[in-house]
């Protein structure tokens, strides 16, 4: 029997936005005006944009390997409104975590991950010795600005000399969908004795939200509106209270729990023919569930005024992605092929341009918990809500009271 050494080394990927001016300005003008922001200058790879035009001297960031060692990667997307491909010349990646969950160990040369999104991968240092292009690039299959600049980085075998030309890759066109959807169709749970997959097999609250874009009026902004984002149309209004600290202790006036479990109005959500009305509703509403009870939400894009990739994100809980596809899910032919024992369990999950995704959480940890848009733009416009949970039984079932020292708003 031969024993193989290697190493393994946890390294971190970060890859974001960078503008040429105040982030808080750049939001605050598209407020005053109602229109979008502008996008970003560039995009970074652990705070850098690599080489870009009329800069020479920016190489980038530098990832130093060993021949022979295993390197664990951890990427996350800390980009504001922007879901990226990664990838790294001629390597293949082992996906074996995404949002801090394990999942089944997988092989690709492309990942696609959303804002807020992390996703962990080995990387094998198996090639010649020499430098390696590491790119991240966005992903946008719907007809809206971004900004199309490559971030990159440098894979740089020890040992090689700094005169190595980089080995170069392929990059996916920015609409490439069958890339992303190839790898989010990969993703499934370990499901083993050890970690298995506790997915909610019985639904207490089946809930259907629609994701859409409205119009607003405004008589400040430009053009007498503004463009906001709701959920089953309504655009979420901030409180002045925390929502915690009035549910805690029942402070009333401060939020109403009828936010709506299905969309007001049932038309074809991502047809042509969207409605001419695009105003939405305004609002402090929240979705109260009892402790323990089991909720499938499926999340449905729509074409009112553009269809969009939008990652929605779920603070205090994790969640089995059960299902998704294009176009209108359809209640009796899509839950047959919903996958109940191995789905990928996450935080934040993308719902595709055009279609939809469903999932499954089990709501045992009380309080108040947003769901909102990981594109920082939609949830300023509105893209949100919260779910109160109620105390079960006893102590170890409920809210635990703030503490004495807690700075008050």
């Amino acid at each position: 029997m031969q024993f193989i050494n290697f190493t393994i080394t946890k390294l971190q990927f970060g890859s974001g936005e960078w503008w040429k001016s105040d982030t808080e300005a750049v939001i605050n003008e598209a407020l005053k005006s109602g229109l979008a922001p502008n996008v970003s200058d560039a995009h970074t790879i652990n705070g850098h944009p690599g080489s870009v035009q009329n800069c020479a001297s920016q190489g980038g960031y530098e990832l130093q390997v060993q021949p022979g060692n295993t390197y664990l990667l951890r990427i996350i997307n800390a980009a504001l409104n922007e879901e990226l491909f990664f990838k790294i010349a001629g390597h293949q990646l082992t996906v074996v975590e995404v949002d801090a969950v394990y999942t089944k160990p997988f092989k690709t040369d492309t990942i696609v991950i959303a804002p807020g999104q992390t996703t962990s991968v080995l990387l094998k240092a198996n090639r010649a010795a020499g430098k390696y292009l590491v790119a991240a690039t966005p992903f946008m299959d719907s007809p809206i600005a971004v900004d199309n600049v490559t971030a990159t980085a440098t894979l740089h075998y020890t040992g090689s000399l700094g005169s190595t030309i980089t080995t170069l890759t392929s990059l996916p066109p920015k609409n490439a969908t069958p890339v992303a959807t190839n790898f989010t169709d990969s993703l499934r749970s370990l499901n083993s004795k050890k970690y298995p997959a506790r997915v909610p097999q019985k639904v207490d609250h089946s809930l259907f939200f629609t994701i859409s874009l409205g119009v607003n009026p405004c008589p400040t902004c430009v053009n007498g509106s503004k463009v906001v984002a709701a959920i089953n149309n309504v655009t979420f209004v901030m409180p002045k209270v925390s929502l915690l600290q009035a549910h805690f202790f029942n402070i009333s006036g401060v939020f109403i729990d009828d936010f709506p479990g299905k969309p007001p109005v049932v038309y074809d959500f991502t047809g042509t023919q969207q409605p001419t009305n695009l105003r939405t509703n305004r609002g402090t509403r929240v979705y109260r569930l009892a402790y323990n009870s089991t909720v499938q939400l499926v999340l449905q894009d729509t074409g009112m005024i553009t269809p969009e990739n939008h990652p929605l994100h779920l603070h205090g809980f994790n969640f089995f992605v059960v299902g998704r596809g294009q176009g209108n899910f359809n209640p009796k032919k899509d839950t047959k092929k919903f996958n109940l024992v191995d789905p990928v369990e996450r935080n934040t999950v993308g719902v595709p341009s055009g279609g939809w995704t469903a999932i499954r959480f089990r709501a045992d940890n009380p309080g108040v918990w947003f769901m909102h848009c990981h594109l920082e733009i939609h949830t300023t416009w509105g893209l949100k809500m919260a779910f109160v949970v109620d105390n079960g039984k006893g102590p170890n079932e409920s809210l635990l009271p703030p503490p004495s020292d807690l700075p008050k708003c």
